[in-house]
């Protein structure tokens, strides 16, 4: 039985959580579903994890019906491309939206990206990418989203992405300034550009992009500690679980939202 269906004087039962795994060919693909057991279980030990690889394997989706949470994590690819991979992750979105609005969406950083274009939003390759843990302003809605009527008006957390969704999917709500995060009007789908899954020993493993995309050279350690050092800061990814999950239980309007 769901979470948002029990009786509300009994204990919620644990979470069933599916995760999409979807960088394709990457020596880090264990360590970074390590690094989603390690956060998630710092937050709620219970959850159910379940792991999805459709970068490597045809058709290796959850069944909605299984699940109360299905995250679309971080990916190396452009959302935007048409390989055959990418496009049965469209698909898949797209049945779940369409056919299992009781089944909560998340999308993380590739996840976030993809969504938003499905439902008609424009990515954009950014002039300077960001590589760890960064400050972003909350908007009214993401304050009152976040329950942050008092206090910091912003979230950190760990980045690594060079595209951005540059202008807003139809049918959401913007979280975080700069098109970082949405809600879905019938509140079903939440998007993220930030990786509450990456701690920093996640984080440091794809620290050489910085030689890619900074220019940084490879033996210049003083550099690439900078960028260790960003990656070791504090941030808000046990608290952005615990929403995510506080979420995840929440109904949802009677109105729909369409791709």
């Amino acid at each position: 039985m769901s979470p948002t269906r029990d009786d509300p004087d009994q204990p919620p039962p644990p979470l069933r959580i599916a995760i999409l795994l979807n960088s394709y060919r990457s020596p880090f693909i264990a360590s970074i579903r390590d690094s989603y057991v390690r956060t998630i279980s710092a937050v709620a030990p219970d959850a159910q994890l379940s792991f999805f690889h459709p970068a490597e394997q045809a058709d290796n989706f959850p069944d909605p019906a299984a699940f109360d949470l299905i995250v679309v994590g971080g990916g190396n690819a452009d959302p935007r491309k048409t390989h055959p991979w990418i496009l049965r992750v469209h698909r898949f979105i797209r049945d779940v939206v369409a056919r299992h609005p009781r089944t909560k969406l998340c999308g993380i950083c590739w996840g976030h990206q993809t969504i938003a274009m499905l439902f008609g939003a424009e990515l954009v390759d950014m002039e300077t990418p960001e590589l760890g843990v960064t400050e972003a302003k909350l908007t009214p809605a993401g304050r009152r989203f976040f329950a942050r009527q008092s206090g910091s008006g912003a979230l950190s957390l760990q980045q690594h992405h060079r595209r951005a969704v540059g202008t807003p999917p139809r049918g959401f709500t913007e979280l975080l300034v700069g098109n970082q995060a949405f809600v879905s009007h019938n509140n079903a789908v939440l998007t993220l550009q930030g990786h509450p899954e990456k701690d920093a020993r996640c984080a440091k493993l794809r620290i050489r992009d910085a030689t890619r995309w900074f220019g940084v050279e490879e033996d210049d350690k003083a550099g690439l500690a900078s960028f260790a050092r960003a990656m070791e800061r504090p941030h808000d990814g046990a608290e952005v679980w615990a929403r995510i999950f506080e979420w995840t239980r929440e109904r949802q309007p009677s109105h729909e939202v369409h791709l």
